[in-house]
């Protein structure tokens, strides 16, 4: 008589059920492995959870980064999101004398997506949740982590009680305050950086409009993302299915302690967004001032990421950023990809070995994840902080003008062939990113955004060197200009004086 041994299927913890905590669950649920998912918050799909999120931003812009990372793992709820999504094909620029400039993203028609925040942490939770591997707990949080041992004690909120659990391997996916990562911090050597910048940002809703039959309607053109740059500060708006647009005010904290009373506020408003002033109302603006939080704005950087083959940060709990390339969230969703394609390449089993508590392939990737992801990690925090100046103000400057025609021409005429998302995912769901060097000149943003086969660290070193032939040709540029000036207005003056003495 023979024994079959049933195999035991090794079991991860993943900490935090935001969109890369829910992505990362779902990713090791279809290799095979049992997942706990510890969310401290209530469940967001329950009514009584509005509340404690209806002062947050409703919606996100997701780019092709964090659609690759969603296709790689979830094909069907990708695209199911962008559905719901709203298609953002450029910035339109709203200048201090009324005027407009529409200045788009990408000379193919590539857009961002404004995508509401409930609906794509929802519907990823839905997902995992409905995966036989995955347990989600709510209100659960987490006391104490003992990766020696691999086990972790947990307080459930609703009865007040606390147990252990064992792990094979635990993910901290629970944002710029993570538990996870102050437990690794006790013994890794991490270093480990905190930054909040003088900033501050305030959410303010502009209300849907109605049109003649009484219907709602969008106030502004709902496929871009409007920016009021004021040199210092700004205010941008992104469009809600509901056609209601979110507003952030991102400005410095001096400047937000000054507006203490509805009347400074409206003045202010009146100077700087009279326009943006006249369609969120004056009621709803002074509210929303005064009553939603002002919040700061925090970079994080961390290394290493991960400890042995127990534990790894991901998502803003390894990277805060600043969110002006609106990278956040496609930074996470990418982590969570390129940790997925590692485990294949790796070849590391869901299935338990109890004769060795050491698995050597899932530290190999582990150890990967933190000595090829960091230098991008630190690169696109980088060029997040660089276009905030960008876009509160260069983005009216004529310098900034002409360099953005310059570059875009060279991008004409040395990349004539767009490289599609599509084209991309099946590479992308098996590895990293692609081998080779991206070929021709590539604008900064095109890079960033939409071409996820090409990573962070390369796209900041790239960019670089762009920069540097645009700022000669720009210096060539305006010394001809300079000489052809100068030639004509000596031409003038010689001609004036002939004039003079003939006439």
């Amino acid at each position: 008589m023979t024994t079959t041994t049933i195999p035991k299927f090794k079991k991860a913890i993943v900490v935090g059920a935001g969109p890369v905590g829910c992505l990362t669950a779902l990713a090791l649920a279809k290799r095979g492995w049992l997942v706990d998912l510890f969310e401290g918050r209530p469940d967001s799909r329950l009514a009584t959870s509005k509340v404690a999120t209806a002062q947050r931003s409703i919606n996100l812009a997701i780019s092709h980064r964090g659609i690759a990372a969603l296709e790689a793992i979830e094909p069907a709820a990708a695209q199911k999101f962008l559905q719901s999504s709203i298609p953002m094909h450029g910035r339109m620029i709203y200048k201090l004398s009324g005027e407009l400039d529409s200045q788009l993203y990408d000379r193919d028609g590539q857009c961002i997506n404004s995508i509401d925040r409930d609906l794509l942490n929802q519907g990823l939770l839905e997902e995992a949740d409905a995966s036989p591997n995955v347990r989600v707990f709510f209100n659960h949080k987490v006391v104490a982590a003992d990766f020696e041992n691999k086990s972790m004690t947990i307080r459930d909120a609703t009865s007040n009680s606390e147990f252990t659990t064992d792990f094979d391997l635990c993910i901290g996916a629970d944002g710029s305050y993570s538990v996870i990562r102050r437990q690794m911090m006790r013994v890794v050597r991490m270093n480990y950086q905190q930054e909040y910048i003088k900033d501050e940002y305030l959410e303010l809703r502009m209300p849907a409009g109605r049109d003649r039959n009484g219907e709602p309607t969008f106030l502004l053109d709902p496929n871009h993302l409007h920016i009021w740059p004021r040199h210092s500060f700004m205010l941008i708006a992104l469009p809600n299915k509901d056609k209601t647009f979110t507003c952030t005010l991102f400005a410095p904290t001096a400047e937000l302690d000054r507006l203490r009373s509805a009347d400074c506020i409206l003045a202010w408003f009146k100077l700087y967004f009279p326009d943006a002033l006249r369609a969120i109302g004056d009621k709803s603006l002074v509210k929303d001032f005064m009553t939603n939080p002002r919040s700061p704005l925090i970079c994080t950087k961390s290394n290493p990421y991960h400890y042995k083959d127990r534990a790894i940060i991901l998502g803003d709990a390894a990277h805060s950023m600043v969110p002006f390339y609106g990278q956040g969230l496609n930074a996470g969703l990418e982590d969570v990809r390129i940790l997925s394609t590692l485990l294949d390449e790796e070849g590391v089993s869901s299935i338990s070995d109890p004769q060795n508590t050491h698995d050597r392939r899932l530290s190999t990737v582990l150890q990967r994840y933190t000595d090829t992801r960091h230098e991008d990690l630190i690169a696109i925090s980088d060029l997040a902080m660089n276009n905030y100046v960008e876009m509160r103000h260069s983005v009216t400057l004529l310098s900034y003008l002409f360099r953005k025609t310059l570059d875009n021409l060279l991008y004409a005429i040395t990349a004539p062939e767009m490289v599609s998302l599509a084209s991309l995912i099946p590479t992308l769901a098996t590895v990293p990113y692609p081998s080779g060097k991206p070929k021709g000149w590539l604008p900064l943003y095109t890079m960033v955004t939409f071409r996820p086969d090409i990573n962070y660290a390369t796209v900041k070193k790239k960019a670089a060197c762009q920069s540097s032939i645009l700022t000669g040709l720009s210096w060539i540029g305006v010394s001809v200009l300079g000489a052809a000036g100068t030639w004509l207005v000596w031409s003038t003056r010689g001609m004036l004086l002939d004039y003079l003495h003939n006439n």
